[in-house]
């Protein structure tokens, strides 16, 4: 038997049902489904050193369970004080299995650890059925050491979709159990 995530279990036995029921789809392939799941942290090289940055891509990578990457500057920017090649922000793209991990534990562990949480915002869709997150602070997550982080960098969590539109984005993050605001 192979192994299978909590939520990729609940899309195949229960979400899919619910999506038919509710938009009227006429196969199973129609059904939106969640394709991939990318972090992005940016990072400010004008307080960061090397070692911190190199911290930072190490919080990334205990997150997700994936190694991540730098992006680097494309031009030189003199009012940023930045040159080509300076690495701005750090990026993971999550797929299948490991995907289907990091949203049972963001939804599960980490954004109840979110001070005065009162639920995510719907109006962060971007109207093609895809959703960004942002967080504050990574501190939430519990595969951080809290001796390794000196300042808190925020980072935006964007949810990719194969649905057309917003309302269906939504309603499927809201079967996976994103705690919409009321």
């Amino acid at each position: 038997m192979t192994y299978c995530p909590r939520p990729k279990f609940l899309y195949k036995t229960k979400i899919i049902n619910e999506l038919i029921k509710k938009f009227n789809y006429k196969c199973v392939m129609q059904v939106p489904k969640l394709t991939k799941i990318v972090l992005n942290q940016g990072i400010n090289i004008s307080v960061f050193d090397q070692k911190t940055r190199a911290n930072a891509l190490n919080n990334i990578t205990a997150i997700t369970g994936q190694n991540a990457i730098y992006c680097l500057s494309k031009r030189d920017e003199s009012g940023f004080k930045l040159r080509k090649g300076t690495p701005i922000s750090i990026k993971v793209t999550l797929r299948r299995n490991i995907m289907y991990e990091f949203l049972d534990r963001l939804i599960n562990i980490a954004l109840p650890r979110v001070r005065d949480f009162k639920g995510v915002n719907k109006k962060s869709f971007d109207g093609k059925g895809n959703y960004n997150l942002g967080i504050f602070e990574q501190m939430i997550f519990t595969e951080i050491s809290f001796n390794y982080i000196k300042t808190n960098i925020g980072m935006n969590i964007t949810f990719v979709t194969s649905s057309k539109n917003d309302k269906e984005a939504k309603y499927l993050l809201h079967l996976f159990g994103l705690p919409f605001k009321k």
